[in-house]
């Protein structure tokens, strides 16, 4: 299985992102209004800059109560971890469970093509299983 399998099985395959100078409410409206956790950081909507989560705004807001006006450079993890959609998603499980991240970006070509979240994983995996069990328990009536 493909991450590129998972993505077009996704209901939207939109990449919301967000430019590097918006300020964390601004993030946070969005995230709100689009119904995501996470968000790639993009000056041109194409590149990844960072990216930044619900978890990464709630870390800060412990630190410092005026989170919500400064930009999301101050909070946005700028190395990134990114996947190529003809990668193996066993090979993306192994890494988000490994580096315990929730979203990754999905580049083709170095360009921006889509985000995985754990969800989309765990809701394709759960999928394949009762696909199979399906097939078993057809199989096993048919006889």
């Amino acid at each position: 299985m493909r991450i590129n399998d998972v993505l077009r099985a996704k209901p939207s395959q939109d990449v919301i992102t967000i430019a590097p100078e918006a300020t964390v409410r601004e993030l946070v409206a969005l995230m709100a209004r689009h119904n995501v956790g996470a968000l790639v950081v993009s000056s041109d909507g194409s590149s990844v800059d960072g990216i930044v989560s619900e978890r990464d705004v709630v870390r800060h807001l412990l630190e410092r109560e005026d989170v919500l006006d400064a930009p999301i450079t101050e909070i946005m993890t700028s190395q990134v971890r990114t996947c190529e959609g003809s990668e193996s998603l066993n090979e993306l499980m192994q890494v988000m469970t490994a580096h315990r991240i929730r979203h990754v970006p999905v580049l083709t070509n170095g360009r921006l093509t889509g985000i995985i979240s754990i969800g989309d994983v765990v809701k394709h995996r759960i999928d394949e299983l009762e696909f199979e069990r399906d097939q078993l328990d057809n199989y096993l009536h048919q006889s």
